[in-house]
């Protein structure tokens, strides 16, 4: 940054010159946003959609926010000059990108509205524009912040606090309405050199890793022209050898136990389709799955010691005398403990009684031993949140029902294995998944019903946030889902074994266990807060430094 010829004249660098130029004073608060930062924010939000399932271009990840930090610097034209967008402009910029994020990734919300949310077609589409602008929000603050820094005396130096703006925001990406969606560094889940970080910051650190590879290059189309090459080569170079851990595959890890999945494929039903007689044939048949010989599809492998049941969107209430006999056969039959997705009942004795989502694990010799209730509810699909004002909501519950949070994380025991059972959507919170492996969960067992979300990119979307929950904790993560994706997933976030989707069949899934810690698990998500401070004294700083110079 070159010193402004007189003091209250703050500089800004602009890209077009072999040197920056000065930036007059009164001039840097003028002039509308260019067409040229208006596309560009817009391809990165069309890129940022491209390298996430489906399609998965997970390598433009590298390149993905390029085009949003450059408009952010070169967003206007004021007295001839080009110069970074003021809080407003920056605001717009990043909102259009995060925008078109939110439709590409999320589209999906609309399928689960109105097939299975009882909306019509007009209704579900007005609520996935009002979501998908709302989400938009925390990506204009990520502008909004950037633009003040970039105006201050930081000037372009601010470009390289953007990964710690950005982190941080992550965390709130949703609120109010709960919804962490697809980290930055969750397209990371397969380059296995790289994810060793998470290890230590959660997936966190893998958005930061990110962000700050997209700055190098953003850097490139903002400094002086006779340093423009050195800059995107370099640039280019660090993403490739970045993005060269794909091809690194450590051999297989040992597994020393086999958990059956039953992959159990039961249709979402109005609650007059569950006859006697269809709710006994759907026993017998996950019954038959769960004690068959594991010769029948796999030879190789051991009988298994752990059986799981997905959650389902059955009645399989566990006062229901049919429901407890059937799985209590299998136990016994199977030899090995079962977990089992099921619904539990908050006061049984009270004819209006609430609901848990609930996982209930059995011993081998068919006893009823322990349970856990599911925490962190679905908003809209579990409860209703802000429920006196959305009340068209309410509809949206009638095929899930209106459920009670659990309230403990501490792992179910039995058979000297400790598990660590969450329920479908508590996968894509790092910080919650991370307090089972903090309290002795040595294998972690998720079940869901990815159903809901049709043939969309939102099974595949779900599954690497599983997965990345696995690197974190390096953990064996079995994952059993009604309809598809069950996997068995190691530690290093891999998927070794795989059921076809949309099949009612079982999975035999090698697992071991695992009893040391790792420092994200112990420690949590010590990583964003620390990016937090960094980006608050930085804004303090950046602002107080403009006053004075205006001043």
């Amino acid at each position: 940054m070159h010193e402004s010829s007189g003091k209250n004249e703050p500089t800004a660098l602009i890209g077009n010159s072999a040197r920056p130029f000065l930036v007059p004073r009164g001039a840097s608060t003028g002039g509308r946003l260019t067409r040229t930062a208006l596309l560009l924010a817009a391809l990165s939000g069309v890129l940022q959609v491209l390298i996430f399932p489906l399609p998965g271009f997970t390598f433009l990840c590298w390149i993905a926010l390029a085009p949003l930090l450059v408009a952010l610097f070169r967003a206007r034209r004021s007295a001839g000059l080009v110069v970074p967008a003021g809080p407003g402009q920056g605001f717009l910029l990043a909102y259009i990108a995060g925008v078109i994020w939110s439709f590409g990734t999320c589209y999906w919300i609309y399928h689960v509205m109105h097939i299975y949310g009882g909306l019509d077609a007009p209704l579900s589409l007005a609520i996935l524009v009002l979501f998908c602008f709302a989400l938009g929000v925390v990506f204009g603050l990520f502008g909004l912040i950037l633009a003040l820094l970039a105006r201050s005396r930081f000037g372009l130096k601010a470009l390289f606090l953007a990964p710690f703006i950005w982190v941080p925001l992550e965390l709130i990406r949703g609120f109010p309405f709960d919804f962490t969606w697809d980290p930055l560094g969750t397209v990371l889940v397969g380059n296995i050199p790289l994810t060793r970080i998470a290890t230590a910051t959660g997936v966190y650190g893998l958005s930061c890793e990110i962000v700050l590879v997209n700055t190098a290059f953003a850097a490139a189309f903002l400094v002086p022209r006779n340093r423009r090459l050195r800059v995107l080569a370099t640039s280019i170079l660090v993403a490739a050898l970045l993005q060269a851990g794909t091809l690194i595959h450590p051999p297989p890890l040992p597994a020393d136990g086999t958990a059956r999945l039953i992959q159990a494929n039961i249709p979402i039903l109005d609650s007059s389709g569950w006859t006697a007689q269809y709710f006994d044939s759907t026993l017998r048949e996950l019954t038959a799955l769960s004690v068959s010989t594991p010769g029948q599809l796999n030879p190789a492998e051991p009988p298994p010691d752990l059986v799981i049941w997905p959650e389902t969107p059955a009645p399989f209430f566990v006062t229901d005398p049919r429901f407890r006999q059937a799985v209590s056969d299998v136990a016994r039959r199977a030899h090995a403990s079962v977990v089992v997705g099921s619904l539990g009942l908050v006061n049984p004795t009270s004819p209006h009684t609430q609901l848990y989502n609930s996982a209930a694990l059995l011993a081998p010799n068919g006893d009823w031993t322990a349970r856990y209730d599911k925490i962190h509810l679905v908003p809209f699909g579990e409860y209703v949140p802000f429920q006196q004002l959305l009340t068209f909501a309410n509809k949206l519950t009638r095929e899930v029902g209106d459920f009670m949070p659990g309230q403990s994380r501490q792992p179910l025991t039995d058979e000297g294995k400790r598990l660590g059972v969450f329920i479908c959507y508590e996968s894509i919170f790092p910080d919650e998944i991370r307090q089972f492996a903090a309290h002795g969960a040595q294998v972690f067992v998720n079940i869901s019903n990815d159903g809901w979300f049709g043939d969309t990119a939102a099974p595949v979307q779900h599954l690497n946030q599983a997965r990345m929950r696995a690197i974190e904790n390096h953990r064996w993560l079995l994952r059993d889902t009604n309809t598809g994706i069950t996997v068995s997933i190691d530690p290093y976030g891999r998927i070794v074994a795989r059921a076809p989707r949309h099949t009612r069949t079982y999975l035999d899934a090698p697992y071991t266990t695992e009893s040391d810690t790792t420092f994200y698990a112990r420690h949590g998500n010590w990583f964003p807060a620390t990016c937090a401070i960094i980006s608050l004294i930085a804004l303090v700083v950046g602002l107080s430094l403009r006053a004075r110079t205006i001043g």
